[in-house]
């Protein structure tokens, strides 16, 4: 038992990130798969809190809707 002990000690911790952060970063991940680097405003998306990331990848993902196809007309 004490060498499962000292195993344990020796073992370096991981620095686990928030959920929050772990969110903030699939978004960005998606909006660089995207080719977004900055807003409409100029900002850059790195500095951009969650929401405001989660506002600009819906906005890309409008961008990316091709409306010449029929399937995608409104009307």
């Amino acid at each position: 038992m004490g060498i499962l002990r000292d195993a344990m000690k020796l073992k370096p911790r991981v620095k686990r990130s928030s959920p929050a952060a772990i969110k903030r970063q699939i978004v960005l991940d998606e909006l660089i798969a995207m080719n977004v680097t900055v807003t409409r405003e100029g900002e850059l998306i790195e500095e951009l809190s969650y929401e405001r990331l989660k506002e600009e990848l819906v906005l890309a993902s409008f961008r990316q809707i091709d409306i010449q196809n029929d399937q995608n007309k409104w009307f």
